[in-house]
């Protein structure tokens, strides 16, 4: 009886020890994708996806301010879809539309497309011309702390149409205007082709730390430091956010056309893409 006690505490000393091994040594889930795509638009549709896409409508008189002259509509003579881009395309109205000698478009995932955090990348050719304004830029879904710009903007690139060489990233943030504050860089090719001849890819990271930016993935800027009065770090950017993209015509930063600016002038966007962090991604490096 008492060897047959002392087999049966080996054998189950045994099973314990190779329990434990098996488990120790069993491993990881590892991925190799740090980044998993949750939302897209390759716009290969015939018309717009309006499960994905809603427009905003009218002018500056809207409280969008910034002094422009277009009337945001949502013609197809202003936004559609061709050959796989969208297009945006600003025109010079032979006749006033809506009381504006201009119209574009400006298109939104409001309610349909809102992200806290991700890497957001959009593929596009971008237009050309003095006071030509084009962005593809982030706003708060929920105006959490405030009104413009206490709850923050994300312009993911912005366009003045007379520099085809220089794209701009920045975020707005810290109080109500006029109390806000901006910061951002700038990126400029050093050879052709330019932002209006050909297709670029425009990145932009997003966590609760930093912001980076990228042009053909190439890293220009990266952001850590902002605020908004009243709310600690890192407000007023941990909220959702939603995407914009238009083409603005003059305008107080850019200016206003001359004789010199030629219409239509066209945004053309391949895809828009939106991925966040894989939850499994290991980093081998």
């Amino acid at each position: 009886m008492i060897i047959k006690k002392v087999i049966l505490y080996s054998l189950a000393i045994l099973g314990f020890y190779i329990s434990c091994k098996s488990s120790a040594t069993e491993p990881k889930q590892v991925s190799n994708d740090k980044w998993l795509l949750v939302w897209s638009d390759e716009f290969d549709a015939e018309s717009i996806d309006n499960t994905k896409w809603d427009y905003d409508i009218g002018t500056g008189s809207n409280g969008w301010g910034n002094n422009e002259l277009q009337y945001y509509t949502d013609r197809s003579e202003n936004i559609y879809i061709s050959n796989g881009s969208l297009v945006i395309q600003a025109n010079r109205e032979t006749t006033p539309y809506q009381g504006s000698d201009y119209t574009s478009g400006r298109i939104v995932t409001r309610e349909k497309g809102d992200w806290k955090y991700g890497r957001f990348e959009i593929r596009a050719r971008l237009p050309r011309g003095q006071g030509i304004w084009p962005a593809i830029w982030m706003l708060p879904t929920d105006w959490i702390y405030g009104g413009w710009a206490a709850s923050g903007e994300i312009d993911i690139l912005e366009l003045l149409g007379h520099d085809v060489y220089t794209v701009f990233g920045t975020i707005h943030y810290g109080a109500n205007s006029p109390n806000n504050v901006h910061s951002g860089k700038a990126y400029k090719l050093r050879q052709s082709p330019d932002f209006f001849e050909t297709y670029h890819t425009f990145s932009f990271e997003w966590d609760s730390k930093s912001m980076k930016w990228f042009v053909d993935d190439s890293l220009y800027q990266t952001q850590t430091n902002w605020y908004t009065q009243g709310y600690p770090f890192p407000a007023p950017f941990n909220q959702e956010f939603h995407l914009l993209m238009n083409i603005a015509v003059g305008g107080n930063w850019p200016g206003y056309p001359d004789k010199s600016t030629q219409f239509p002038q066209r945004m053309y966007i391949d895809y828009v893409r939106v991925y966040q962090l894989n939850p499994d991604y290991i980093d081998s490096e």
